[in-house]
């Protein structure tokens, strides 16, 4: 998962983003409302911890204010008030859950993967991903193909990741770019094309088709069913 935390502690911050990234997850971090919300309209992001005391503007306003411009990305709110009705304020601007300060790390992590379990379409728990004969265990880092086992790296794994989640859809170069790296990252102009060559080297090695298909100028798709098929 790509997640963006948006919290004025910068302790805090730096807390989540850092357990975060040791538990796979590619995360970003914003320190104020404005920011925050810019950001996350960028579309790039599977999911948000949002604190409810920001700069500028507030958490519930933020939300609020994605909602209203139909994004509807899973949002888990962290908050040192958290009585009853101030639950369900967070709940009723837009929010996913609500979580009371303190925290342990491990909470906010299974909430976030409880959310993307319900918000996932494919089948499977969180970080497992099927997609026709494909089957991706993102924590394992590994693929099964038709009873075979092919081990990937952890950028070859997000990359993988977000072509399965768009299955049959043309994926940008940009777009698989920001699911794998940080915003601070300065890419090579060939990075993500040197990390498809490697991926399909080891999905497609022992089998006579190819499953990562370029759209010349554009990115790359995944095979689907339909691209699997015989010729008549």
């Amino acid at each position: 998962m790509r997640i963006l935390v948006i919290e004025d502690d910068a302790r805090a911050a730096s807390y989540l983003v850092r357990g975060l990234s040791e538990s796979g997850h590619v995360a970003d971090a914003a320190e104020d409302g404005p920011t925050g919300l810019a950001m996350a309209l960028e579309g790039i992001y599977d999911a948000l911890v949002v604190d409810r005391q920001l700069p500028s503007m507030d958490g519930l306003e933020l939300v609020r204010s994605l909602r209203r411009q139909h994004m509807m990305i899973p949002v888990l709110m962290l908050s040192a008030h958290a009585s009853t009705q101030q639950r369900v304020e967070g709940l009723q601007s837009g929010c996913d859950d609500y979580l009371g300060k303190p925290y342990a790390f491990i909470e906010v992590l299974t909430r976030l993967e409880a959310l993307m379990r319900s918000r996932d379409p494919a089948p499977g728990n969180l970080g497992s991903f099927r997609v026709g004969e494909l089957s991706l265990d993102c924590a394992a880092r590994q693929v099964t193909r038709q009873g075979k086992t092919i081990a990937l790296a952890y950028r070859e794994t997000l990359i993988l990741e977000k072509l399965m989640r768009h299955r049959g859809e043309v994926v940008t170069r940009m777009m698989l770019l920001e699911s794998a790296w940080d915003y601070e990252f300065d890419p090579d102009d060939n990075v993500i094309d040197k990390h498809i060559y490697r991926l399909r080297r080891k999905l497609d090695e022992g089998f006579e088709q190819s499953l990562i298909f370029t759209v010349p100028g554009i990115g790359y798709r995944l095979a689907v069913a339909y691209d699997m098929a015989p010729n008549d």
